[in-house]
């Protein structure tokens, strides 16, 4: 079954990415702002939809209402609901279309989730599967752009 969208608990990815907002504490602006741009990198070398779900009482102050696209959607609970209670409302809606991954080290989430036939990543899997993706993405650019220049140089 192809893989429909990737579930990601943010706050759980970030403490579990130290080197991503380097120096910045793990519920900071910032350090939401340094993961999604990294997801965004992601989402488009492998061209799967992925939402990310914070903790919270609604967006913070200052995050912009339109942040989320059809491909990278980024929302925050509301005050009485948790990021692992939307994870699985998500991963339910989602069943009749395909697979979802759903991307944290709760285990009673991922027990949830395998048991809606999703599959599950713990963070660090997760972190070198991003990882991985991004280096091959940057080796494809550069084969191609290398590609082009020796084109360019022998075109008369």
């Amino acid at each position: 079954m192809a893989l429909v969208r990737i579930l990601v608990d943010g706050y759980s990815l970030l403490h579990n990415w130290p080197e991503l907002a380097r120096g910045k504490a793990r519920h900071s602006a910032a350090a939401r702002e340094e993961l999604i741009a990294m997801l965004t990198h992601y989402q488009d070398a492998t061209r799967t939809p992925i939402t990310i779900f914070f903790d919270g009482s609604g967006a913070p102050a200052g995050v912009p209402k339109n942040e989320s696209t059809p491909n990278l959607e980024v929302l925050f609970s509301k005050a009485g609901q948790t990021a692992d209670d939307m994870i699985e409302r998500a991963a339910h809606r989602f069943q009749p279309y395909g697979e979802v991954m759903a991307v944290t080290d709760d285990n009673a989430e991922r027990e949830t989730v395998i048991a809606m036939n999703g599959t599950v990543a713990s963070c660090e899997n997760f972190i070198l599967m991003v990882k991985s993706a991004l280096t091959d993405l940057a080796e494809d650019v550069k084969q191609h752009n290398q590609t082009e220049r020796n084109r360019y140089k022998k075109a008369p």
